[in-house]
């Protein structure tokens, strides 16, 4: 007997690494980043209308697995990311992650996709809007400290969102900057392979850390960092790995997403539990002060929080409406009667 096929109630879009880089192109990488920025930036207005919880983790000598969970009221949406540092020597991605939307009134699922370009696309666009908010006024030049699978998003998300011209590379590894500025080459940007951190900080206006390694380690010293710049600390997302001095936390004015989680995983974990930091949604609102002076040291302590995703993946299921970039998964029991689970399973028979 031919069974039913399921109704459209058993679908949910699913977009995979193909269809994300095809709807990049379809885009376009800057319009994407700033339309990712925009949707960033329009929720963190609405903060307080969102829950908020650290991410749950789970911590092994070689790596972390976190879950990522929020909801609007209206959309529940969850990622799931892995940051184990020595997958490269095996060919693997540091990052990998792939994400869910729900609708809260009845549960469903609305959206599927991978997350491992998207979360670096979030990622990049979050640090340009601290950056725009944040950095000196007519910043143009970068420090991109750390030339992984971060770097060029990084790059090209500050040239559309802030408007920078040049960007200074630096790595520990000469083939990572190799890449990262070949990979740069037809941007627009000035790209400057430098061969230490500090020739990479000369004339920067903007200061990017964004290295891998699970350890507290000192990226930049207290005598690097002068006035009147910002730093966008991005590396640092676990407990036990920061980047930072912690003479220049002791320096700047620091902003952070979410402090429960941020006091945790941050460059703040450095710090006394109650050192003041200033939540960044409230600068975007007006409630509090980012940079007042010229000579500020501003610092955004970004270690990716769970809303940011949230943000992106709305974005990507408005994207796609319309479009061919995405495959109508399977994945949602649909029988005949809604009680009659087992029974939809016998007649599979």
């Amino acid at each position: 007997m031919t069974q039913p096929q399921p109704s459209a109630k058993a679908f949910v879009p699913f977009v995979s690494v193909d269809h994300m880089m095809q709807l990049i192109h379809h885009i376009g990488l800057s319009p994407m980043l700033q339309g990712i920025c925009d949707r960033i930036e329009a929720d963190f207005r609405r903060w307080p209308l969102f829950d908020k919880t650290p991410r749950v983790a789970s911590h092994s000598d070689v790596g972390v697995i976190e879950l990522m969970p929020t909801s609007d009221g209206d959309v529940y949406g969850f990622k799931y990311v892995n940051g184990h540092p020595d997958n490269t020597k095996d060919g693997l991605q540091t990052v990998t992650a792939f994400g869910l939307l729900s609708g809260v009134a009845n549960g469903y699922p609305v959206l599927f996709s991978e997350m491992t370009i998207l979360t670096a696309l979030r990622t990049a666009a979050t640090s340009a809007l601290a950056a725009r908010v944040l950095a000196p006024k007519g910043s143009t030049v970068m420090a991109m400290i750390g030339n992984g699978a971060q770097s060029e998003f990084q790059s090209l998300a500050m040239q559309a969102i802030v408007g920078i011209t040049e960007v200074r590379l630096y790595d520990i590894d000469p083939s990572a900057t190799e890449k990262a500025a070949r990979n740069l080459a037809s941007s627009g940007l000035k790209v400057t392979a430098c061969k230490t951190a500090e020739e990479a900080i000369l004339g920067a206006q903007i200061i990017t850390t964004c290295t891998a390694d699970k350890q507290y380690a000192t990226i930049l010293t207290d005598n690097m960092v002068g006035a009147g710049v910002h730093l966008n600390a991005i590396g640092g997302d676990c407990p036990g790995k920061t980047e930072l001095a912690p003479a220049i936390l002791h320096r700047a004015d620091i902003f952070v997403e979410y402090p429960e989680q941020t006091r945790i995983e941050g460059e703040i974990q450095q710090l006394d539990p109650d050192h003041p930091v200033t939540e960044f949604w409230e600068v975007l609102m007006g409630t509090a002060q980012g940079r007042t002076d010229a000579k500020q040291i501003t610092l955004f302590d970004s270690v990716g929080f769970a809303i940011e995703d949230f943000s992106a993946l709305c974005y990507v299921r408005d994207a796609i409406k319309g479009t061919n970039f995405f495959t109508p998964l399977d994945m949602l029991a649909d029988p005949d009667d809604p009680r009659d689970l087992f029974g939809m399973v016998a007649r599979a028979k």
